[in-house]
């Protein structure tokens, strides 16, 4: 796991590749990898890489990057890790080259020039994101894993390309605007995160999961060549059963976890003791001669500490665990960092926990395997369920009838039959009532999906000049059901452009490497062909990875209510971090962007101290982008 950043000026005798600002854009993201910083420049093609090293496989020397390859025609810089290198290497070897070190890096290399970059990464199982330079065809490629595990930006303007693990480094250089997108906004309004390929920058993007980029250094006013060279099959396997997916799918994820626990560092686990986490230990502790090391964090608020479920797996399975309780006074520490540990406005309050938990686990490993995953492939989540019941009964009598009322009425009507809704102003019940109306109009899945996961639905009452922008969730792919459906847009958006931000970040931030064995794009592939009638049964969600967990955890100790990896921030916000809110969300302080309409966002920070409404969610996303705002933008 590494960092990576660079930029290409062109094919110019007349233009130099500074190599004091590639070291500087390389020290921006040191955290990632400060083991070791290398740097490679190419005067004459006009391009320059620095890469950060986190050394995990061969801690020597012959694994430093950037990595040139056996011919010396691709120069690479790459943060990730290829699981199957070694059956790689093999084959390799067959076909005549030899290897000096025993890094993935320096295989991949070789792959490239055995068999093309196309034709190698089908071949690859991993998580990655890396820079190639072709000094032959005088092109440069970016590429991206098939699940978005790893990060990977990049602005091309004027001529010039600028690109990196993170957005740090691209804005330390003068050819990457930092004009704000009104349209990045609203979508980090509506859920929290910004989704690829936007960013909070106009004209810098991310690169979305299993794409690649080639850009011709000869022309770099040309657009570059995309692809998605990953697109799994959405067909159900209607013949497949319980049992014989159970006979395909335990031996798959035992041979993954067994991989993916290869380490020439020390190496442990997240566990939350909740269904994915405690099956990936599970099996980790079933494969390994020593007990393995986990870590939890907890809480003292009720209704959000999973700590005591976590030492009760622990204790059962008899790994090493540590555990941590989050106080508001870390969070209070913490939250001043947040905007330089993700770089843009990014709002998911469990960024907090994930980033004690990363920090407490680096101080006695440098790779912890995670469980994340599991919902979107096995339809965990309970809004999948409850969301699923309500399209399907959409279009009832009651419902087309509020749909047709204007909002004013129906937000009247609404106020006269539920007393908690009279403690809101009248604008954020008219709000809801849209958010209904949206919903019961919604054609398909897809659209009823999106309404329901949107935060700030009508972002243009809160963002100015903002536009709709196309993204997964705009044209995803409608699937057998709904809540399959479901499933894959989170799949594309939610657990790429969320999820896997988050525990990036937080642990790259640590210098701990992060691996999740349930985005293996084999198992992706396996759980895509599962109807949901076999993942869920009884309204009891995840039924594969259960079979296998309760085989080896006593059911007792793992079923209960989910809770998810959630902060009290709702309660924070009311006490604790009151006034750290109330200086972000003041007129003055909304007014100060120019980006925001103040009077909605007032409206409901003053709903959520003064009623029994919880608009957290809401306000966070504000209170990120506000403080993001203040620590880059502020002159």
């Amino acid at each position: 796991m590494c960092g990576y950043a660079g930029f290409a000026l062109g094919i110019n005798g007349d233009v130099r590749i500074d190599e004091a600002l590639l070291r500087a854009m390389g020290e921006s993201i040191h955290a990632r990898g400060p083991d070791a910083q290398g740097v490679w420049v190419h005067q004459a093609l006009g391009v320059g890489l620095v890469h950060q090293r986190l050394a995990i496989q061969d801690l020597s020397p012959l694994g430093a990057q950037p990595m040139v390859s056996p011919s010396g025609r691709y120069q690479i810089a790459f943060n990730g890790e290829i699981y199957n290198f070694k059956k790689l290497k093999t084959e390799l070897e067959s076909l005549g080259y030899h290897f000096q070190g025993g890094s993935d890096t320096e295989v991949m290399l070789a792959a490239f020039e055995a068999w093309g970059l196309e034709a190698s990464l089908p071949k690859m199982v991993g998580m990655f994101s890396f820079a190639l330079v072709d000094i032959a065809e005088q092109s440069l490629w970016l590429v991206r894993d098939r699940l978005g595990e790893k990060p990977l930006y990049y602005s091309q303007a004027n001529g010039k390309l600028v690109f990196g693990s993170e957005l740090k480094p691209l804005m330390l250089s003068p050819h990457v605007a930092s004009d704000i997108n009104p349209g990045a906004l609203a979508l980090l309004m509506a859920h929290n995160y910004i989704p690829a390929p936007w960013t909070i920058f106009e004209n810098t993007f991310k690169l979305e999961p299993a794409h690649w980029l080639r850009f011709d250094l000869r022309n770099l006013e040309q657009a570059p060549q995309k692809k998605c060279y990953w697109n799994p099959s959405l067909d159900w396997n209607t013949a497949l059963t319980a049992d014989s997916l159970h006979e395909q799918l335990l031996p798959l994820l035992k041979d993954v976890i067994a991989d993916q626990m290869i380490s020439d560092a020390p190496l442990g686990a997240f566990l939350s003791g909740g269904i994915d986490s405690s099956t990936i230990v599970a099996l980790m502790q079933e494969q390994s001669a020593r007990p393995v090391k986990t870590f939890s964090v907890g809480f003292n608020v009720p209704g959000f500490n999973e700590a005591e479920h976590a030492k009760a797996v622990a204790r059962h399975l008899g790994t090493e665990h540590t555990e941590f309780y989050v106080e508001p006074a870390d969070a209070l520490a913490l939250i001043p960092r947040l905007p330089t540990i993700y770089d843009e406005p990014f709002a998911d309050s469990s960024q907090i926990p994930t980033f004690i938990v990363s920090q407490m686990t680096r101080q006695k490993v440098t790779v912890a395997l995670s469980g994340d995953g599991g919902d979107e492939l096995f339809a965990g989540y309970s809004r999948y369920a409850s969301y699923a019941r309500a399209f399907d009964q959409r279009k009832r009598l009651s419902q087309a009838l509020m749909a047709l009322l204007p909002d004013s009425v129906s937000a009247g009507v609404t106020r006269l039959l539920k007393a908690n809704q009279r403690e809101l102003p009248p604008a954020l019940v008219e709000e809801k009532v849209r958010r209904y109306q949206l919903a019961y109009a919604a054609d398909n899945a897809r659209d009823y999906y999106r309404s329901q996961v949107s935060y700030w639905l009508d972002t243009e009452s809160t963002v100015r000049n903002s536009k709709r922008l196309p993204y997964a969730l705009s044209a995803n792919a409608l699937r057998a059901d709904a809540t399959a459906t479901f499933q894959w847009g989170d799949i594309n958006s939610y657990l790429p452009d969320d999820i896997l931000v988050k525990i990036d970040r937080a642990a790259m931030a640590n210098s701990l490497e992060t691996r999740v064995p349930l985005l293996d794009h084999r198992l992706v592939e396996l759980s895509l062909k599962v109807p949901t009638a076999i993942n869920v049964k009884g309204g009891v969600t995840k039924q594969p990875l259960r079979r296998i967990l309760y085989e080896r955890v006593p059911q007792v100790l793992v079923d209960r209510p989910k809770q998810g990896f959630a902060v009290p921030v709702g309660h924070w916000l009311k006490h604790e971090l009151r006034d750290w809110a109330e200086d972000l969300l003041s007129e003055n302080a909304l007014a100060e962007s120019g980006m925001l309409h103040g009077q909605l966002i007032r409206q409901k920070w003053s709903a959520h101290l003064h009623s029994s409404h919880d608009y957290s969610f809401h306000l966070w996303s504000i209170l990120m982008f506000q403080s993001w705002y203040r620590t880059y933008q502020r002159k």
